[in-house]
């Protein structure tokens, strides 16, 4: 799976505590071989985010992106819950 990272994602993951980071970092992997692996909680938004998905980095972190076709996503934000507040 081809995974293309927008600059704003890139700026708040350099902001993360280390741990989260790591978190992250083992999410990803998890990520690429099953976007639907139980362990990442995958599903789709409503309301102003319809049509993105999250899933769970950590209890309190999502990581937000898109499928742009079947092999190809893009991660536009990740943090606690404040990245639902537009």
């Amino acid at each position: 799976m081809k995974i293309l990272i927008l600059p704003k994602f890139v700026r708040q993951f350099k902001k993360l505590p280390t741990e989260i980071k790591k978190s992250a970092i083992q999410k990803e992997k998890i990520f690429r071989s099953n976007p639907f692996d139980p362990r990442l909680k995958t599903h789709k938004l409503r309301g102003e985010f319809e049509g993105y998905w999250s899933f769970t980095v950590t209890y309190s972190y999502r990581i937000i992106f898109d499928f742009t076709d079947k092999e190809t996503v893009r991660f536009y934000t990740i943090g606690d819950h404040d990245i639902y507040d537009v």
